[in-house]
């Protein structure tokens, strides 16, 4: 059976300076730090003789851009798969930042009725479905090809829960202890249609120290301030 590997990367960091909880909206790019980060991955990977053979992007601006350079430093093009896309949440657009407290207020608390769900967006179960459907799809093409490599570009969430579902560990957690940094690399590698390896890797772990992200998990980005004007 053909070896192939796909490796699950998260987008870089993203020109947000008003704290907003962007999700799914349109029009969040990537910040000059964050164009550095994609820059930084396609360097390593091409360097290192990686043999990718496609590249797939959620259809968001930042994951898109995100996989350009790689695309381009291995010839390719960038596809666009819908699955991997963010997960849906109901606090779409708020403007928080690091002014968490907001979220404290008695007009949410209804949708904090079942974190194990999760009740505030798209359930954790519903995420692993559409991305390992993604991960198995580019699976199979690569072993019409005779194995070879992949890079998918999506998001935080639908990433993490991926992984701990692959780990068979449960999927409520703590956000604050999800190991998916900006422009981290979730590498998995199957023989056949059986996952042999995980991997977690970070190529851009220097740029992520001065970086700021809304839900930075471990790594050591910080967290923005909320703009001055800004309203829940």
């Amino acid at each position: 059976m053909s070896r192939t590997t796909v490796h699950l990367l998260r987008h870089g960091e993203v020109h947000n300076p008003g704290g907003v909880l962007y999700g799914r909206l349109e029009g969040f790019r990537l910040s000059d730090r964050g164009q550095q980060m994609a820059r930084r991955v396609a360097e390593v990977l091409h360097g290192n003789g990686h043999d990718l053979r496609l590249v797939l992007a959620s259809p968001l601006q930042r994951a898109q851009e995100t996989a350009r350079p790689t695309a381009q430093a291995f010839g390719l093009e960038v596809g666009t798969d819908e699955r991997l896309i963010e997960a849906a949440n109901d606090f779409e657009g708020t403007t928080v930042g690091s002014q968490r407290a907001r979220l404290a207020s008695p007009r949410y608390w209804r949708r904090y009725v079942n974190p194990a769900r999760p009740s505030w967006g798209e359930p954790y179960r519903d995420q692993v479905a559409r991305m390992t459907a993604a991960v198995g799809e580019t699976r199979r093409r690569l072993e019409a090809q005779d194995g070879g490599e992949a890079l998918l570009v999506s998001h935080q969430l639908p990433i993490w829960v991926t992984r701990l579902f692959l780990e068979r560990r449960p999927l409520w957690h703590d956000p604050r202890k999800r190991q998916c940094s900006l422009a981290s690399l979730t590498s998995l590698t199957f023989d056949g249609p059986r996952l042999v390896g995980l991997a977690y890797w970070e190529p851009a772990a220097d740029l992520v120290a001065g970086a700021l992200d809304l839900l930075p998990g471990a790594s050591g980005a910080a967290i923005p301030r909320a703009d001055a004007e800004g309203r829940a």
